[in-house]
């Protein structure tokens, strides 16, 4: 008995705190939104580049260079749409028998291939004044895309030129580089990258998934 009264004790508190975080996100939508209703929002511009290394059983060391473009809604949140150039190295050995993947004949296949990956980009700045030095949390998801008519091939079968899922978060810190214009800054942070979808050929089915961890630097202004 008392078992349960504590476990309807600690659901109530959690009811609780989830209903004062709601409440609290719900009183800071209309300072959200108001710059977008008044036009005020300012516009806000990033240029970056990554060196991201293969992680799990299909594995690409890739390098990228990508921009976003967009708006500041206010201190704390950006929001733009992007585009970049991923050039990817695969882990393929050469033990990979064409013969024994579907679907690879009617294309030819390489250890290397560029992507073109176009996003979504949502970031969230801690930290205090955009002229101090503070932390970010970058969310980009879109979709990317094998450039060429040739497949990326990876010891257990092959990454299509059809479209794949893109998910990319970031974290790390802001340096603001003018102190007469604090929308100028150079980002570093830390970076996964994930690239999924069931639109390619492998030994056991459709779906091949690279994921991929390193580093990114960028220049905002």
């Amino acid at each position: 008995m008392m078992k349960r009264i504590a476990f309807a004790a600690l659901a109530l508190s959690m009811a609780a705190g989830a209903s004062a975080q709601y409440y609290e996100l719900a009183n800071q939508l209309p300072q959200l939104l108001r710059p977008a209703l008044s036009g005020s929002w300012q516009y806000k511009g990033f240029v970056d580049a990554s060196a991201l290394a293969g992680i799990g059983s299909s594995r690409a060391n890739i390098l990228s260079v990508s921009t976003s473009q967009g708006f500041q809604y206010t201190s704390w949140f950006y929001m733009g749409v992007g585009l970049g150039v991923d050039v990817a190295f695969s882990n393929y050995d050469g033990s990979l028998s064409r013969s024994d993947v579907p679907g690879y004949w009617e294309h030819g296949a390489n250890k290397t291939g560029a992507m073109l990956p176009l996003f979504t980009d949502f970031r969230f700045t801690f930290g205090g004044a955009q002229n101090a030095l503070s932390a970010y949390f970058d969310l980009r998801i879109g979709a990317t895309f094998l450039l060429g008519n040739n497949y990326l091939e990876f010891d257990n079968g092959y990454l299509s030129n059809n479209g794949q899922f893109y998910l990319r978060p970031s974290l790390g810190m802001r340096f603001p580089v003018n102190s007469s214009n604090s929308k100028q800054a150079v980002d570093l942070g830390i970076t996964y990258q994930l690239i999924t979808s069931a639109n390619n050929y492998t030994w056991t089915g459709r779906t091949m998934t690279l994921n991929a961890l390193g580093l990114t630097i960028a220049y905002e202004w």
